[in-house]
């Protein structure tokens, strides 16, 4: 059994799931940034959504992490994917605050 912190772990299925549902949650936001884009001058609350997105499913990714790390998996695959859209998620935060300037 390899530590966690030897980082000799290797685990393509669980990176390729991962890569998926961060691709897949990525879309969802482009989507929402799609409405807002589209009702801009209608609706500044679509300003909220992408964040939205992102920052909410963000606790898959977690949760994942925590079964994996439960069951003595390459857990920090979705670890670094969590990480991932909660970056996101804090920089999308900034469009709110554009809105509001315009």
């Amino acid at each position: 059994m390899t530590n966690d912190v030897e980082k000799r772990w290797r685990d393509p299925p669980a990176l390729r799931a991962a890569i998926g549902y961060v691709a897949v949650i990525v879309i969802l936001a482009a989507g929402a940034l799609t409405a807002f884009v589209i009702t801009h001058p209608v609706a500044a609350i679509w300003s909220f959504g992408p964040s939205a997105v992102l920052f909410g499913r963000r606790l898959g990714c977690f949760r994942q992490d925590l079964r994996d790390w439960r069951a003595f998996r390459t857990w920090p695959i979705w670890h670094g994917a969590g990480w991932f859209l909660l970056t996101l998620a804090l920089a999308g935060f900034a469009l709110p605050t554009m809105t509001v300037t315009t």
